[in-house]
């Protein structure tokens, strides 16, 4: 009895440490696994900001670029003006991005891309998706930084919602001779973020550079070219700027969009004040359009008329200490240029426009700042048709007052 008792004794003894090396194994499985899926979910990054503002208009129901037009009835509004949402996935060589913005007026996808970088020199990229469109320097200024509470009427009206469906190529070295360069260059819908619509397809591209990054002063710039072509319904009709002699158009051919600008930024720092940052742009070229304005041509738009543009803006953000801007901006858009005396205006579509923005801002903290800005808008007269125009005749109230708040993670 006393035999088999410690027989069975020395059996669970020996097999205790089979036991506990049985334990040790699973834990380390259990651990390996947890560090795994830490080491993906910091591959992920979740960024955001929301930018709620009290605006006052001039007059009520204006047509505007502060941020949309004004309700019929009102002069006055509150508005999300934007509630973005990021979420990119970083892994190194490759990056998935997708960007939502919520508002009172819904939801909208504003970016959705994928990022791929070649393993050797690590400077040429590929990107494919909805992503900004690279030209010039504010449409690819963050709205979360941007010292205007918008972009300017010249942009807006060229590159509404700055993005659009496409492919590009980039070229951006990290270090060596060329490092001061950076090259982006692809093929778009020319559509924006809608569907495509027609056979042609727009090839937009900046070849950009920046001095190597000192505290004291800095300068980068670049030049831009925009070369696609739009498609009219059949039975509409095509007109050059004047509105006369119209051409009905049953081939469906395309029609020129063409924009080619330069743009130029510098920051230096002035004792005591802080940073001083200067920057502006300028853009030329033709754009495709309806009689009553010059915006952003798709198929199905109706008549379109040809129009040669151009436009520019200038801006000065000087810093006053570490929580304190103040903004001067000054933008000018052309639609028709070749009225230099209001003798080609027929329409609403032709007129010139004038913003100077004065502003102001404070940053709180790391996540809030507060931004105070006017902005009074000139429009040109007209004269050869003062009839027709009685709205245009004189200058539209249309000064927009914003009071806003962002608040950024």
């Amino acid at each position: 009895m006393y035999r088999k008792l410690l027989l069975l004794l020395v059996i669970s003894l020996m097999s205790i440490p089979l036991f506990a090396q049985d334990v040790t194994t699973k834990n380390d499985s259990i651990v390996e696994s947890m560090n795994s899926t830490i080491k993906e979910l910091k591959k992920i990054k979740i960024s955001g900001y929301i930018q709620t503002q009290w605006q006052l208009a001039e007059s009520e129901g204006i047509k505007s670029f502060s941020g949309g037009d004004f309700p019929a009835d009102s002069k006055s509004r509150f508005m999300v003006r934007r509630g973005r949402l990021k979420v990119t996935y970083d892994n190194i060589l490759s990056k998935y991005v997708m960007q939502i913005d919520v508002t009172e007026k819904g939801f909208a996808i504003k970016d959705v891309y994928a990022n791929f970088k070649e393993p050797w020199i690590k400077s040429f990229g590929l990107t494919a998706g909805v992503f900004e469109r690279p030209f010039g320097f504010e449409i690819g200024y963050s709205s979360s930084l941007r010292e205007s509470p918008e972009r300017s009427r010249l942009f807006q009206t060229l590159f509404p919602n700055e993005r659009d469906l496409g492919a590009m190529i980039s070229y951006i070295p990290a270090d060596g001779m060329l490092s001061f360069l950076n090259v982006q260059a692809g093929v778009f819908t020319g559509n924006g973020t809608s569907p495509e619509t027609d056979n042609y397809k727009d090839f937009i591209g900046r070849v950009g550079f920046q001095t190597p990054a000192k505290k004291e002063f800095q300068v980068s710039g670049g030049v831009s070219g925009y070369f696609g072509k739009v498609q009219m319904d059949k039975g509409k009709y095509s007109s050059e700027f004047t509105g006369s002699n119209l051409i009905i158009d049953s081939v469906n051919r395309g029609y020129d969009r063409t924009y080619l600008g330069a743009d130029l930024q510098v920051n230096f720092q002035i004792p005591v004040l802080g940073n001083t940052a200067l920057r502006g742009e300028y853009i030329t070229g033709k754009q495709p359009g309806n009689q009553n304005t010059s915006s952003y041509y798709k198929v199905g738009s109706g008549d379109l008329y040809l129009r040669d543009f151009n436009g520019y803006y200038a801006m000065l953000v000087q810093n006053i200490g570490e929580q304190n801007q103040l903004v001067v901006k000054y933008d000018v858009y052309d639609p028709n240029r070749k009225d230099n005396d209001n003798t080609y205006i027929n329409s609403a579509g032709d007129m010139k426009f004038s913003t100077l923005g004065l502003g102001w801002l404070y940053y709180f903290d790391k996540n809030i700042k507060f931004t105070l800005y006017y902005e009074m808008v000139k429009n040109e007269g007209t004269v050869s048709n003062p009839v027709a125009f009685v709205p245009l005749a004189k200058d539209i109230k249309d000064n927009v007052l914003t009071l806003r708040m962002q608040y950024k993670f």
